[in-house]
């Protein structure tokens, strides 16, 4: 199949989970990627996995020097960019009396300064036409306690949508974000919750979704693969919710 065919994509955290998934499902439409991760070992395997059309470039998005380097080899490599996909986060739940000033920037300088930053570092080599996605979440909208500064992040991802797609209208880039719900990725495993509290937590979501089940990495691509193509041509500044109806019913 051919969606993507001839595009250049970057995909940021793009070593394991969505990220990784999502670069199989763009090469296998006819995109080149590149993708981005800390770990220099783990991101080499995973281009090595996804083949000759995967480029793997080292970058933390909390560094705005990464970000030009990363900036300089998608223009040396590709040119001009297609597609932008900033996946790159993390979170951890804590008591807000347990928050420390490290905990808060940690979230929040990968989270939210690591998206701006990202796009505001790449927005120059877009082609009119391109597509941006962001990886937001499902409880941009909700409240859990514990989960204070995640939530908020992803808040702050969501509301980047809504002013970069008016923004960058003009050139007919579409913004958009894209929510995930529970996905059974490593991320997850980084939450900072206990075993037990960390699996009750996903049991309650399942619960009080329509579908009764975690999301699988693939189906969080397929919705980026689509926000990403001409399919969605009309679309720009949403937030599609891919969570198995938890936030709707």
């Amino acid at each position: 199949m051919t969606r993507l065919a001839n595009k250049t994509a970057v995909i940021t955290g793009g070593s394991t989970g969505i990220g990784f998934e999502t670069a199989k499902q763009f090469i296998a439409q006819g995109a080149r990627v590149i993708i981005t991760g800390q770990n220099e070992t783990r991101l080499n395997a995973a281009a090595d996995a996804l083949g000759e059309n995967a480029i793997p470039v080292k970058a933390d998005v909390r560094s705005l020097t990464d970000l030009d380097h990363l900036a300089a080899q998608v223009e040396a490599t590709f040119g001009k960019l297609d597609i932008l996909f900033a996946n790159a986060g993390i979170g951890y739940f804590a008591p807000i009396e347990q928050v420390d000033e490290a905990f808060y920037d940690n979230q929040f300088d990968i989270n939210v300064k690591g998206v701006f930053f990202t796009v505001q570092k790449l927005v120059g080599l877009l082609n009119e036409g391109a597509s941006i996605i962001l990886n937001a979440s499902a409880v941009n909208e909700k409240g859990v306690p514990m989960g204070s500064l995640y939530f908020a992040t992803k808040a702050a991802v969501r509301s980047f949508a809504r002013s970069l797609a008016a923004e960058l209208a003009p050139r007919q880039i579409r913004v958009n974000a894209v929510s995930p719900g529970i996905v059974r990725t490593n991320f997850e495993s980084k939450l900072g919750l206990p075993d037990g509290a960390f699996e009750g937590f996903i049991e309650a979501v399942k619960e009080a979704a329509p579908l009764h089940r975690e999301g699988k990495p693939e189906e969080i691509a397929q919705a980026v693969v689509f926000l990403a193509s001409n399919e969605s041509s009309y679309v720009t500044a949403v937030d599609l919710v891919v969570d198995g109806g938890y936030m709707n019913v």
